[in-house]
């Protein structure tokens, strides 16, 4: 287990390869404040924005039965339906409110990244129930920043209530003589007042703990060099691999150029370097280069067109250009029609005087 937290040698910032792997397990950069926020923030909008129609939806069917109580059947059925009937009251007067508390931890969570849909962190592990990654739980960077944490909460939130309460402790004093009418409204006043300071304390408490919870991430995806490189070689292909693919690439290429230059008209070649065969027939509209090679490649291509009876022309600058210029089974560059076209004219006329000749 301690080589699989040793870190030492994960000096590599990682991929996004590595990233995805980590969404697609779960494994992602959460703040639990700032889902608290996000719900407190809620309740708090919540309560200045609802606080009267949830105390009206609540109010008028228990007004109405308890002024109507004498009316009312509550034997059977009767009695069930008059708890059915509350219970439909009460959820429609805590139904929104109960909504938004909803989407406001739901959106707590999309803030810090999208939906997952992972089984991985419910299967089970043995660094759950090992006694070095418990004690590393307990006494880890991790458990000191979470009783940092607890301590500032308690510190600042405790500090932001004093300083709200201590202007209204007369007021406070007075609310056990006044009114119960005028009682809810000076409550609701002075709720949303130190909710909204607690609001403001921990957000700044929410983004530094988020900032540290993403440090902490980041650095438990980093790479070794030795991952970069098996990470590489997934995604690229072996580098051997590949190596031989091009091998087999050339050699079957090879293979057909060899085959193509029985078809060649011409031969141009620099006799110690260059070898490019043309084809030229009757409605093309160009010379196709069916074969060049160099070096090796090109005294076989020279071989090949002797036993076939194919001219070969030496022109040391036509040679080096087309080899440069033009691939296989491609039309030779305009701004070399002229130089060829003069070499094919001259093949032609010997092949027809060669022709007469032997008639």
């Amino acid at each position: 287990m301690a080589d699989e937290d040793d870190s030492s040698d994960k000096t590599e910032d990682p991929t996004q390869k590595r990233l995805d792997q980590a969404l697609e397990r779960g494994d992602v950069a959460k703040s639990q404040e700032i889902n608290t926020w996000f719900m407190i923030a809620g309740g708090t909008l919540v309560l200045s924005t609802f606080s009267r129609s949830i105390g009206d939806g609540i109010l008028v069917p228990l007004r109405n039965l308890i002024a109507n109580s004498w009316m009312i059947p509550t034997d059977g059925p009767d009695l069930l339906t008059l708890a059915h009937n509350l219970v439909y009251a009460v959820a429609a007067a805590i139904g929104v409110p109960l909504l938004m508390l909803m989407l406001a931890a739901i959106f707590g969570n999309m803030m810090q990244h999208r939906l997952v849909w992972s089984a991985e962190s419910l299967k089970p592990k043995l660094s759950k129930i090992s006694p070095g990654a418990g004690f590393k739980r307990i006494f880890g960077k991790q458990a000191a920043a979470n009783f940092a944490k607890g301590v500032f909460k308690l510190v600042a939130v405790g500090a932001v209530i004093a300083m709200v309460l201590w202007p209204e402790r007369l007021r406070l004093e007075a609310l056990v003589r006044t009114d119960p009418v005028v009682l809810l409204g000076l409550t609701v006043s002075m709720t949303l007042h130190l909710m909204t300071a607690v609001v403001a304390v921990l957000a700044i408490v929410a983004i530094a703990d988020y900032l540290f919870q993403y440090r902490q991430w980041f650095e438990r995806q980093k790479m070794s060099l030795q991952e970069m490189k098996e990470e590489f070689k997934q995604s690229e292909g072996d580098p051997h691999v590949k190596a031989r693919i091009r091998q087999l690439r050339a050699g079957r290429m090879k293979k057909r150029m060899m085959a193509a230059v029985p078809k060649a008209s011409v031969i141009i070649t620099n006799p110690t370097h260059y070898s490019v065969a043309l084809q030229y027939d009757r409605g093309m509209s160009a010379p196709v280069c069916v074969a060049k090679g160099v070096d090796h490649l090109a005294f076989r291509i020279r071989d090949v067109a002797k036993e076939h009876d194919i001219p070969i022309v030496e022109n040391v600058p036509l040679a080096r250009a087309l080899y440069a210029t033009v691939d296989v089974d491609e039309e030779i560059p305009v701004e070399h029609y002229h130089a060829v076209a003069e070499i094919i004219g001259y093949v032609m006329g010997l092949r027809r005087t060669f022709s007469g000749r032997r008639v």
